[in-house]
């Protein structure tokens, strides 16, 4: 942003910062180390991702979260009633997209795979599963390309799809037990059904050694994409790869889970912040 930017959209991006600080700290700690110019639009652009997975948390029933998520298609499609500026989120989101020539048919998709959220229907198979965290993480560091190299073409696509696939998966096995604590199941049908398993015992937080087998399984799904990810990274512009960074936490995390006393349904898995940035500046030099 120039130094006279309007001021309402100097505090709608300071809003979508310390959100993004706040919830999202992981992609906060990512975006430290993009260029200070470019790193306000990635923390819009995070921030619009979190106003739209948290629509569950706010809603207390699916029907008026799909409401919550037409108002947020109609902002991004430019069809909304009245202005949308008095949304701090809203308001950095479009000048970011404005500003860069972001497709709003990704943003949209976004939303439109998170409408699974809004409901406690089981997640069908792992491809199912890979969609949809491509359609929430990949598509979010896709944006975040264009928005580094100042919206040019970043190419990478293949680095950018299996890292946000492996990152969100990863943060789906993190957010295990809450999310079965809600009736939410985000294991795929197919894996759990290999392994003998329900969404029942799931929602009910059903820790045995088959369900470890299962969560083994996806771990290693995960490490795959990583590997691919980490493969393909060359192919992205270079002033882009920042966007990358969330992946260094992907082996942090899933080393945690993969310890003797790690229990699926109630351990928290977490990492110092120090360690965390440790991790990203590692990878950045190697990237």
């Amino acid at each position: 942003m120039s130094d006279s930017a309007d001021p309402n959209l100097v505090s709608a991006y300071a809003h979508c910062e310390a959100e993004v600080r706040a919830a999202d700290y992981d992609r906060w700690l990512s975006g430290l180390f993009a260029p200070a110019a470019l790193r306000p639009h990635l923390y819009a652009l995070y921030a619009y991702s979190l106003e739209v997975a948290r629509v569950r948390d706010i809603v207390s029933e699916p029907m008026l979260g799909e409401v919550r998520h037409q108002w947020w298609r109609d902002a991004i499609n430019g069809q909304a009633r009245g202005a949308v500026g008095g949304n701090p989120v809203a308001a950095a989101v479009l000048d970011t997209m404005a500003r860069f020539k972001l497709p709003a048919k990704a943003l949209v998709d976004l939303i439109d795979a998170r409408s699974f959220d809004l409901y406690d229907d089981p997640m069908p198979t792992q491809g199912d599963l890979e969609g949809y965290c491509g359609e929430t993480s990949s598509i979010l560091m896709r944006l975040g390309a264009i928005v580094l190299t100042e919206g040019d073409e970043p190419k990478g696509a293949d680095a950018v799809g299996h890292a946000g696939v492996a990152y969100a998966m990863t943060g789906l096995l993190r957010a295990l037990p809450w999310h079965a604590a809600r009736g939410q199941v985000y294991l795929p049908a197919d894996v759990l059904e290999r392994h003998g398993l329900s969404r029942s015992e799931i929602v009910a937080g059903y820790d045995a050694p088959n369900t470890r087998a299962a969560l083994g399984e996806l771990r290693q799904i995960i490490q795959g994409h990583h590997a691919a990810a980490l493969a393909a990274a060359p192919s992205l512009t270079e002033e882009s790869r920042a966007v990358l960074l969330p992946l260094a936490l992907v082996p942090l995390y899933l080393r945690q889970m993969e310890k003797p006393d790690y229990a699926p349904f109630k351990t928290l898995v977490e990492a110092p912040s120090w360690r965390r940035l440790w991790a990203m500046w590692r990878l950045s030099k190697a990237l």
